[in-house]
């Protein structure tokens, strides 16, 4: 049976995730790799152009310096490209609906969230999949409100309950406003359901032009179909978005071998084309548009020709993908955590570690898609959630590194405990940095054998399903519930939640 999602009058603890630290440290492309990649991105906006751009945006282009050709690609020379590169916004402000959840995104500091479009949702009653719900994706974004080390949440499930694109997108957000505090980010059907979507938004907020102060919410968009041809459907959307003042996350998501050439460097100069194909119309339409840019290569298993978003391959080409933009200084979104195993086992926890890793240490500004799916994007799972979280503290105190302050190294306090107590575990140092210098696992066990014997046996497994429900066990309170019922009295919202007696 779904799990039910509870309601009862006890305010949860909600505290921000820490400053996201600064990435970059790892380089998986040199110095002339970047500058061979960025130089063919540019060629081939050039030479080949990108087909399929809706007339209104073609002709805008044209009259700002792009050609069409006889067959109606449209081509941007490579000035026209980089003049739109220095125009674009280098830092984008996400406020989130609880004003100090809002993140900056921009500059290689690293911030991790969910995403993607999931139908199934691993039952943990059971441990087996059944579709996606509407509750579901609630459920799950409670926990994203909840994550220590979650920064954001773009919806990650379809609510395949919801039969209407309009009842989706409407239900779709409400869902994500109400269970998560944080920035949320969610795509639409078509341009038409942007605007009753804003209106909602505004309602929540509690004032007209409430959601263009305040723009807790991002709209992404997939703005190109590879090989490098426009979505119609996407640049309508865009367009809505940000007349709007929605901010942008543009998504592009070649698949190597596939719909993208099979070597990697020809995969991420086809696939930063197509970002920059994006980076063209925003720039058209609305220049200095918040707009963060989705590069997100993925790659084939050639041997069937399906996605494999857990391999190593993956794992290097995102992370080559958040330094180019880095290098280009546009905010970046990458993809990891997408395991291609079907449950949270060994595999699960090594092809999330290293792709996770490695995005984050080449300074992703967001990393999509980075917790709480399994099955190559196909599933979630909010037990997955939350331990992918408890991984994700691990890697960004290994982004923030070795902090070197002017205290870090003290030969007086060393001579002393070394001539004295020989331990530092009472030291003022040691007390005082305990919590700032060290990250501890919430779910992770680091005690004994006997201890954890002793216990019970637990797997993490258990206290992931433990912690699931502590958080469901709580319900979200920052939506005033006066403004939740005009809401309801305006739309047709279905999401229908049980008090707890």
């Amino acid at each position: 049976m779904p799990r039910r999602s509870r309601c009862r009058d006890s305010e949860p603890l909600l505290a921000a995730p820490p400053a996201a630290p600064l990435g970059g440290r790892y380089a998986p492309l040199g110095e002339r790799e970047q500058k061979q990649i960025i130089e063919a991105a540019f060629a081939i906006l050039e030479r080949t152009g990108i087909d399929q751009c809706p007339p209104d945006v073609a002709r805008e282009a044209v009259e700002k310096g792009a050609q069409q050709r006889a067959d109606g690609r449209l081509c941007y020379p490579r000035g026209m490209v980089e003049a739109a590169i220095r125009r674009a916004k280098k830092r984008v402000q996400l406020p989130g609906f609880v004003e100090n959840f809002g993140i900056t995104v921009g500059g290689g500091h690293v911030h991790i969230g969910t995403g993607g479009a999931a139908v199934s949702v691993l039952d943990a009653d059971n441990r087996t999949f059944r579709d996606s719900t509407l509750l579901d994706l609630y459920d799950l974004m409670r926990i994203v409100g909840r994550g220590d080390h979650i920064h954001y949440g773009v919806r990650s499930v379809v609510a395949r309950d919801m039969q209407a694109p309009l009842d989706l997108d409407i239900n779709t957000a409400f869902a994500c406003l109400k269970a998560c505090p944080k920035p949320i980010g969610i795509s639409f059907d078509n341009a038409e359901h942007l605007g009753p979507t804003v209106t909602m938004f505004d309602q929540a907020l509690g004032r007209d032009g409430g959601f263009r102060a305040q723009p807790f919410c991002f709209a992404v968009i997939v703005h190109a179909v590879s090989p490098l041809r426009y979505a119609p459907e996407g640049l309508a959307i865009m367009r809505c978005a940000i007349e709007a003042g929605m901010p942008l996350q543009i998504c592009t998501a070649a698949q190597a071998g596939a719909t993208s050439p099979v070597t990697l460097a020809g995969a991420l100069a086809q696939g930063l084309a197509e970002t920059l194909a994006g980076l063209m119309v925003v720039d058209l339409i609305g220049p200095g548009t918040s707009c963060i840019f989705a590069f997100m290569p993925f790659i084939s298993d050639l041997r069937t020709g399906a996605m494999t978003g857990g391999s190593g391959e993956a794992a290097v080409a995102n992370a080559a993908a958040a330094q180019l933009l880095r290098h280009l200084e546009l905010p970046s979104t990458v993809a990891a955590g997408m395991t291609d195993a079907k449950t949270t086992d060994a595999q699960a926890g090594y092809e999330k570690g290293y792709t996770v890793a490695l995005a984050a240490q080449a300074g992703a500004d967001m990393i999509n898609l980075s917790v709480g799916m399994l099955g190559s994007i196909m599933a979630a799972s909010p037990e997955a959630l939350v331990i992918d979280d408890d991984m994700c503290g691990a890697i960004l105190r290994s982004v923030r590194g070795i902090d070197m302050h002017d205290s870090a190294i003290d030969l007086d306090m060393i001579e002393a405990v070394a001539t004295g107590p020989g331990h530092y575990l009472g030291e003022m140092q040691t007390l005082a940095l305990m919590k700032s210098e060290y990250a501890y696992p919430r779910l992770g066990d680091r005690r004994s054998i006997d201890d954890w014997i002793a216990d019970g046996k637990r797997t993490i497994w258990d206290r992931a399903c433990a912690r699931v429900r502590d958080i469901l066990a709580d319900a979200p309170h920052h939506l005033p519930s006066d403004r939740e019922a005009a809401i309801r009295e305006r739309f047709d919202i279905k999401l229908d939640l049980e008090p707890i007696a």
